[in-house]
């Protein structure tokens, strides 16, 4: 079984075609339906992912592994209506959608003091796909860090189908020319969105205590954010529906809140915990998760 993420995103440039055409001709609602196969598909034949799920939910839970398996198929629905609603919002059909936001104090603050930001989620729920709201109602000006390890045919065909994202895109390298991008924009008083709830080979790790299992997380992450001296907060968003459950966590800084890039890590740990017990169908790694 799978026991690292390889920084891709699984699917096919015809699903993402057929799944566009859906959503601008006949809407949201039916292109959830047409989900419903396409997760039966991904239950049945998506073996690695499918026993990655059951693992966590077994582990994390404590569910029985029949109860673990329905989990793990609702949850692949779930995520199938999340990449429609990444689509979505990019289209004149994000009018259907609704959100609120806890804490948005928080990031407007961080705003205002004027030496950017981190704001730290993970894969439950999709910070994704409401992050355009932080846009619209905060700052512009924000950074996404991730690996460009994308389909690049995949990319090309959704960004000349709909709206472009709302956001700059920083990539990954193993140069680490992305700490001066990263720099460079925190001195321009803007935000850097990032999770940091996967680890890949050969990465540095902190080993910490999540659902009651001994688990690895990124160290990179929370070594950059507190080496950096800036705010940083816990965002998540919760889909309940149509709607989107914004929420953060009061900034933290290094060597002010907090005395290492380790117990930053665990009060990440502690609220990504709060949110899959929140929303435990909308956990998003599929691979075997605990060690």
């Amino acid at each position: 079984m799978e026991k690292k993420w390889d920084g891709k995103t699984k699917g096919s440039l015809w699903g993402y075609r057929f799944f566009i055409f859906l959503i601008q001709t006949i809407g949201v609602r039916v292109s959830y339906f047409f989900c419903i196969w396409v997760s039966g598909y991904f239950v049945l034949f998506a073996r690695k992912q499918r026993n990655g799920l059951i693992q966590f939910y077994q582990k994390g839970f404590g569910f029985s592994k029949w109860k673990s398996m329905r989990y793990a198929a609702s949850t692949f629905y779930e995520f199938g209506k999340i990449i429609i609603d990444r689509i979505a919002l990019r289209t004149p059909r994000k009018k259907i959608y609704t959100h609120s936001f806890d804490n948005e104090i928080a990031l407007k603050n961080i705003h205002q003091d004027g030496k950017g930001g981190f704001l730290i989620s993970g894969h439950v729920g999709n910070w994704e796909n409401a992050g355009s709201l932080i846009g619209e109602r905060i700052t512009s000006k924000i950074n996404v860090l991730m690996l460009d390890a994308e389909v690049e045919k995949i990319k090309k065909y959704i960004d000349n189908s709909v709206e472009n994202v709302k956001y700059n895109l920083i990539p990954l390298k193993d140069d680490l020319s992305h700490l001066i991008l990263i720099h460079k924009a925190l001195k321009n008083n803007e935000l850097i969105a990032l999770h940091a709830d996967r680890t890949s080979p050969n990465q540095k790790t902190f080993t910490l205590n999540f659902l009651n299992q001994p688990t690895q997380f990124p160290a990179g992450p929370f070594i950059m954010a507190f080496k950096f001296k800036v705010p940083v907060t816990f965002v998540f968003a919760i889909k309940e529906g149509l709607h989107f459950s914004l929420n953060a966590t009061d900034p933290i800084i290094g060597e002010v809140n907090v005395h290492t890039p380790e117990e930053m890590a665990q009060l990440y740990v502690q609220r990504l915990e709060e949110m899959v017990k929140k929303a435990p169908k909308q956990w998003f790694n599929f691979y075997n998760y605990f060690d």
